[in-house]
């Protein structure tokens, strides 16, 4: 391959220079308008992610007993579940039990329920999320019933503490695999589904039930999923794998009738 001539070299070392130069350019200002439409893009992401931040002080601040009461008082567990169901279930999604771990869950809010919420809207994304983390706490904490009720599991699961965000992340993680083109959908489904599946079937917790189940349900989400683009030559956008009815054929009038 001949060497690269000084005027082939130019145009790309011109483009390096003009996005240093647009780099440069970029002022505290521009960074504020850029962050002000990233959160605008995905309100629903942003404020969850705000209540966390709320609650995770309120949790570092208080005393351990009141502590221990309010996580408590939003858990999932079996006795708090038959007592106030509704409370429980959506409380349960606004706290973390340790508030070290908000940083961690603040980078996978930007990049999974954020890039989630833009490309499926706010109400369907929280549709699929609140799927995701009900479902699979119903699921995980009936585990927990039947372990208790056959004596596999300890009693005191019973009043144990489960919060966290985790079932709604795994359920956008599932859902997002629409997302992907194929064939790079296949790897990504079947990597995850080993990542969530694996826990489980070595003998894992109700946790990672919930987190298999969230998983699941989030690929059951497909309905909420926006239409593709428009096919290049018209037809308009068509989901893909549904059959459209085929136009009518016009009938010629036969002779002798109206």
């Amino acid at each position: 391959m001949p060497p690269q001539t000084p005027q082939a070299a130019r145009p790309a070392a011109d483009r390096v220079r003009a996005a240093a130069l647009r780099l440069r350019r970029v002022t505290p200002r521009d960074a504020r308008r850029f962050a002000a439409r990233w959160v605008r893009s995905s309100p629903g992401t942003h404020i969850w992610l705000a209540t966390l931040a709320v609650t995770s002080v309120v949790v570092a601040v208080a005393a351990p007993h009141t502590r221990s009461a309010l996580l408590h008082h939003y858990s999932t567990n079996l006795v708090e579940l038959h007592r106030h169901p509704v409370r429980v279930l959506i409380g349960s999604a606004f706290w973390i039990q340790t508030p070290s771990a908000l940083a961690f869950y603040g980078v996978l809010f930007e990049l999974v329920h954020a890039p989630a919420e833009r490309w499926l809207g706010t109400w369907r994304w929280l549709f699929t999320a609140a799927t995701a983390h009900i479902g699979a706490t119903l699921v995980s904490q009936k585990a927990v019933f039947f372990g208790i009720r056959d004596d596999r599991l300890p009693h005191s699961l019973a009043h144990t503490v489960d919060i966290g965000v985790s079932y709604g992340l795994a359920g956008i993680v599932g859902v997002l695999a629409y997302r992907v083109p194929r064939p790079w959908r296949w790897g990504y489904l079947a990597v995850l589904l080993g990542f969530f599946a694996r826990p489980v079937l070595a003998g894992g917790t109700y946790t990672s039930l919930g987190h298999l189940t969230a998983f699941l349900l989030g690929l059951c989400c497909h309905a909420a999923t926006p239409l593709p683009a428009p096919r290049a030559g018209g037809g308009g956008p068509v989901r893909a794998g549904r059959r459209t009815a085929p136009a009518p054929a016009r009938s010629r009038p036969r002779r002798g009738t109206r």
